[in-house]
């Protein structure tokens, strides 16, 4: 009998590459900011900050102290002015025999729908509230062995923390450090673990070197970004009802020290090649094997997940490139203001002279109004875009880690399909005494198979829950987003209108 050719026996206990290599950073972190870095930093006057996703302020009501100056003729208080909101809860609070629901108080728009998860029904999930905040980032050291800490604000009354208030540092390293351990934990149980932000070497080594003050505030702004989206990676681990509650998760919100430096996350160390070698593995197995679906819930639901995951990617190149032309365009409204201004003052006629100095003053608003837009289509849409590519690839892994195991079972049931063959063999020729030893593999084998057979149905079981609760979390957000996000259009559309 000829041997049949088994699949590869799919190692259980791989490092998980859990992010991309420098090299794949984003296109609006690199290239545009190389590109649209002078259109920041040129102007004469001082360009409003990012927009400001405050998910977890204890208040978040705007003063009108803080809006900046649209025009000394135009009564800016006609305008609504309204907080962002990005589709998070301002607080995760989950009562007795309730389910997770999501609240936005002050920051909520007018007439926006009510965000609320009520429909969402996990089991076991611990009775209290995290909220989780970075409040501020600091820069610790010079020179190249310089790094950023971000302060983790978190308050709770869950019973598995000593305090309720806690305050702790963290650097950049820790988080990647953190994600690598859930996903050790519990992508081989199927669970959908959140992605962690991307690392920027050309971001990260222009914080190291900056030095001048276009450097300084190029620093600013990926630092901000990064904080941003560090806090949004925490607020999705503290959403889980299962990783919430992951004793490493604890501590890393609690304990008010260093933590052991998680070299394993250096694209440069001996770990990162290897993780770069099993992605490369992945891939290659992800290509060349097709698992035989029989369940045809998964079927659809990965044609769908393809289908998503190539239309949002679209969306937010196409999202990109908004931004740099709406950055563009506030630069060249820039330019204008300040020819009419150096024209005003070459101008001999007064009344000349004192009108292309207004139309000066109104295209000098204009380009803070319209700098101001490009921010929000960024922290606003282009951001979730851009985690929901992440989310979207933490989907994939899970289903991947199921087709692994199913390679396994596979594995196991033509082993034992090979042993009995020769347990049977065995007995026909007369050799008693291979029997016995052939026998014990068999029960070894058949026993395998039986944990695979285990392992394959409650996988599948845990990748439908959660998939399930990924589905309404993103049609929430994305709806709660969105409507802020066109709240924010009108009312930077309407300032526009009033200054033209």
């Amino acid at each position: 009998m000829t041997d049949e050719k088994l699949p590869p026996m799919m190692a259980t206990d791989d490092p998980v590459d859990d992010e991309d290599d420098d090299i794949f950073s984003s296109t609006i972190d690199d290239l545009s900011s190389l590109r649209n870095e002078e259109l920041f930093v040129s102007s004469s006057t001082v360009l409003p900050p990012l927009t400001n996703i405050n998910l977890n302020e204890e208040s978040s009501t705007l003063l009108e102290s803080d809006v900046p100056p649209i025009n000394d003729h135009i009564e800016v208080e006609q305008l609504p002015s309204k907080v962002i909101s990005n589709g998070f809860e301002e607080e995760i609070n989950l009562k007795e025999n309730d389910t997770p629901s999501v609240t936005v108080k002050n920051n909520q728009v007018d007439d926006m729908p009510n965000v609320s998860t009520n429909d969402i029904n996990f089991e076991n999930i611990e009775n209290g509230f995290i909220k989780i905040s970075i409040s501020e980032t600091t820069k610790v050291g010079e020179g190249m062995s310089s790094y950023v800490a971000y302060r983790i604000v978190t308050r709770t009354n869950m019973t598995m923390f000593k305090t309720n208030n806690m305050a702790v540092l963290r650097r950049f390293s820790d988080f990647l450090g953190l994600h690598n351990k859930l996903t050790e934990k519990y992508l081989r149980n199927g669970r959908l673990i959140p992605p962690a932000p991307q690392k920027n070497m050309l971001g990260s080594t222009r914080i190291k070197i900056s030095g001048n003050q276009s450097d300084q505030a190029t620093s600013a702004e990926f630092i901000e970004k990064r904080r941003l989206a560090l806090e949004r990676f925490l607020k999705r681990i503290a959403l889980h009802p299962i990783l919430r509650n992951d004793k490493c998760f604890c501590d890393f919100l609690e304990q008010d020290c260093e933590l052991p430096k998680a070299t394993s996350t250096s694209a440069l160390s001996g770990a990162g090649v290897m993780r770069l070698f099993n992605k490369v593995g992945e891939t290659v197995n992800k290509i060349t094997y097709k698992m035989d679906e029989n369940e045809p819930w998964f079927e659809e639901k990965e044609v769908q997940i393809e289908n998503l995951d190539l239309q949002l990617r679209n969306l937010h190149g196409a999202v990109e490139s908004l931004v740099i032309n709406r950055k563009e365009l506030a630069h060249s409204s820039g330019s204008f203001a300040k020819s009419a201004a150096v024209l005003s003052n070459c101008e001999e006629h007064t009344g000349l002279s004192r009108a292309l100095s207004q139309l000066a003053d109104v295209f000098e608003k204009v380009e803070s109004v319209r700098t101001e837009q490009a921010n929000t289509d960024f922290s606003i849409f282009c951001e979730l875009l851009k985690d929901y590519i992440g989310l979207i690839g933490a989907v994939k892994n899970v289903f991947h880690e199921r087709v692994k195991v199913y390679q396994n079972m596979q594995h196991a049931q033509m082993i034992l399909t090979k042993k009995r063959e020769q347990k049977t063999k065995f007995e026909l020729t007369g050799r008693l005494d291979k029997v016995g030893s052939v026998t014990n593999e068999v029960s070894e084998w058949e026993a395998k198979l039986s944990r695979c057979q285990d392992e394959f149905d409650q996988i599948s079981k845990t990748i439908k829950v959660e998939f399930e609760q990924f589905e309404i979390n993103r049609i929430k957000e994305f709806k709660t987003v969105i409507s802020s996000y066109l709240e924010e259009m009108i009312n930077h559309q309407t300032l526009v209108t009033l200054l033209s």
